[in-house]
């Protein structure tokens, strides 16, 4: 019985957690509906495709095997460590499908997260989910300075996934979206340690956790160029109700006026800003066209109006969350951890020791602990 009552009050713990992100997102959701119609229609095909890869992939890998028995000779590799490719199997959200390639083309070394996994470690005997991304910077390899994408990857301690949710954001878009993660077939799932995965997945207790991408590269040509891009615009999205949200009290809006033949991209701050000598001075500098002066002033009040409605929109949501919150929820939100961990240096890979840092991205904010 004891047992029954602590899955329950877990059920009911991710359902509370649940509702707070529903409450803060349902009007990104409402928005969705005709997106998702043409997501269906390019995901339909591109399963096709992808089901006919994957069996042409069977048939190499029977012919692979039967080369392979036929050998005398025996190659010896040295002993595979038990988390060794827990890193790689992890989707580096947000990641530029074409850098994907140059992502792996290191021999990147993450022995510090394996580490963090055994006794005395951070993440030892705790429930974890892992995301990855990766950071362009310009760092040293074999005596030359290179622009190199190093992967990282964050590790959330906590009792429930972080979130179902993934944030589509850009400088190109007008707009911030916060979707299902699963629109954009990606989801949590367990990561099976090397030496347990010739037992039955379903009879083992994972406690690591990943965030994996079904979509395969080779199946892009299928899908229209907004799908491609809002990949890459992805990021893992994260909100707790404990602490105001840095948009709750921001007074920025991104303006983004549609002309030709080049539109006008800026921000706007409505605290310190005043729309008509922010206006006039974009005419000086030629950004934008003397006739266009009120039809653009009126854009950006709209802007702020919509920016104010929005904060005032999160707080109440907020507010609302904490009172219907249990205290089993607000300690489990005030006890999640986030580690970040860069590769370690090795004579085989670029040192990246000089370009750590404890920032993860606008939702997560700052790491606990940088490795």
């Amino acid at each position: 019985m004891a047992r029954g009552r602590k899955r329950k009050a877990a059920k009911s713990k991710e359902e509370e957690k649940g509702d707070v992100e529903q409450k803060q997102e349902a009007a990104a959701e409402a928005k969705g509906g005709e997106e998702k119609v043409e997501e269906k229609e390019d995901e339909e095909k591109v399963e096709k495709v992808e089901k006919k890869e994957e069996e042409e992939e069977g048939k190499e890998k029977g012919k692979r095997a039967r080369i392979a028995k036929g050998e005398e000779e025996l190659e010896y590799f040295p002993d595979q460590r038990n988390l060794e490719d827990l890193w790689k199997e992890v989707f580096p959200v947000g990641t530029e499908w074409h850098q994907l390639d140059s992502v792996y083309q290191y021999n990147w070394n993450f022995s510090n997260l394996e580490d963090a996994f055994e006794e005395k470690g951070v993440l030892h005997g705790k429930r974890v989910y892992l995301f990855s991304s990766t950071e362009p910077q310009m760092v040293p390899f074999k005596g030359q300075q290179e622009i190199i994408c190093i992967p990282i990857v964050v590790a959330v301690a906590s009792p429930f996934p972080p979130s179902d949710k993934i944030g589509i954001n850009s400088v190109q878009r007008e707009t911030e979206e916060i979707i299902p993660m699963k629109r954009m077939k990606m989801d949590w799932v367990p990561y099976i340690p090397l030496e347990n995965r010739t037992r039955q997945v379903e009879r083992l207790k994972s406690e690591i956790f990943i965030l994996r991408c079904t979509q395969r590269k080779s199946a892009l040509r299928h899908l229209k160029e907004e799908r491609v891009k809002k990949f890459e615009y992805c990021l893992p999205y994260f909100y707790n109700p404990l602490t105001e949200d840095e948009l709750e009290q921001s007074t920025i809006v991104q303006i983004l006026y549609p002309i030709d033949p080049k539109p006008v991209f800026c921000e706007f701050d409505w605290e310190f800003d005043e729309v008509e000598e922010f206006t006039d001075k974009l005419i000086e500098e030629e950004g934008l066209s003397v006739d266009q002066k009120d039809e653009f002033m009126n854009f950006v009040k709209e802007k702020v109006c919509e920016g104010k409605k929005a904060n005032r929109e999160a707080r109440v949501a907020r507010k609302k969350a904490l009172a219907e919150m249990s205290e089993e929820t607000k300690a489990a939100y005030e006890n999640i951890k986030f580690y970040k961990f860069y590769p370690v240096t090795t004579p085989d890979s670029p040192d990246v020791s000089s370009v750590k840092e404890s920032y993860i991205n606008r939702y997560y904010g700052k790491a606990h602990k940088v490795f």
